[in-house]
Order: structure tokens, then sequence, then C-alpha cells
């Protein structure tokens, strides 16, 4: 289900202490883990980020990486047959991070993956900016495609971010749709008859 914001219709009141969340100390396997998830306002370079999730710390070319998967969202001039000339995004500062690295988690742990990363961008974004990537490499093509899947799937059912159009009509939230649920639905276990 995705998040609703507290000013859309049927939102409720932002939690106490958002403004005020403080991370704790991060190891450095933490720390280097942070480099998986970015939430930004500034646009990113595809070419600069398909080389780091295919470089080793060292800088080099990770050898066992025999694919990598890819995905970028971008804002698209109309939706629901309304002109958007502005998509706002909003998000929820450390809990966005946490949701996210769950989600690559349960990735790395469903597939072999060499690496994964995800960027989403926030704040006032105009048709064809990017919005998000995700990156995934594997040594064989299917994991890598099944977790990018994976992960955008879940990104966009579970991940706290808002959206909101500016549309000739005025600004609208974005609700959630269905068909994004029942597409996160397929990577759930069948139950066992």
């Amino acid at each position: 289900m995705t998040p609703v914001h507290p000013e859309s219709p049927g939102g409720t009141a932002t939690p106490a202490g958002v403004a005020s969340f403080v991370q704790p100390a991060r190891s450095a396997e933490q720390a280097a883990d942070a480099l998986r998830v970015r939430i930004q306002t500034e646009d990113f370079d595809l070419g600069e980020e398909l080389r780091a999730l295919r470089s080793l710390p060292s800088g080099d070319l990770n050898p066992a990486i025999g694919a990598v998967a890819s995905f970028v969202g971008l804002v698209r001039d109309i939706n629901e047959g309304d002109a958007v000339a502005v998509l706002e995004l909003e998000h929820y500062p450390g809990m966005t991070e946490k949701t996210i690295e769950a989600i690559l988690d349960q990735a790395s742990s469903r597939w072999p993956l060499q690496a994964i990363r995800v960027i989403h961008r926030v704040g006032r974004l105009h048709p064809t900016d990017q919005i998000v990537w995700v990156g995934a490499a594997s040594a064989h093509r299917e994991a890598a495609l099944q977790a990018c899947a994976f992960v955008m799937d879940f990104l966009k059912t579970q991940a706290p971010f808002w959206k909101k159009e500016a549309t000739p009509q005025g600004p609208r939230w974005v609700e959630a749709r269905a068909s994004d649920d029942a597409a996160a639905e397929r990577w759930k276990p069948s139950s066992a008859s």
C-alpha cells in the first residue's frame, strides 16, 4: 500500500519528530551501504552511475559482473488525460532511505547480486526530467533483470514518497494505483495448498 500524504484526501497528520530525525552513527560497512540509496534534488548522470555500479571499491571494474539491468523513470507531460507542468515529490527523510535499504536487502537475498543501487529525486521536476534510477548487477542477466523489476515494484508501493502534479485544473495528489499493488503481488511467495 502506498503511503498517504497528510494533505491528500484521507491523509493523516505527519508523525512527530519527522523534521528532527537523526541517523545513528554508522559503521564502515553501513557507510558503504549508504552508497546504495540516494535521495536528492539534483539530476544524475546515467553513465557515471552505471560505472559506479560496476566498480569495486578500488575503482576498478568488477570482473565478476556479467550483466547490468537499469531502469530510469521520467516525468511525463500527461497523466490521467491531463497536462502536467510540474511534478513535486516529497519524502519522509530517514524513513524513506530505511525502507529502500530494506527493499534492496530483500532483492539481494533473493538473487545473487554483485551490486544494487537506487537514486530517487525529490523536489520540483518537469516533464522529461529523470525521477528514479535502479541499477542491479550480477553474473547473469536474469538475476539483474528480476532484481531491478522487483525493486521498482516495491518502490512504487512501499517507499514513503508523495507526488503532487500541477495541472491546468490545479494541483492534485497522485493516488496509488491498483496496478502497482498487483505488480508487487507477483513477488510474494504463493501459499501452499
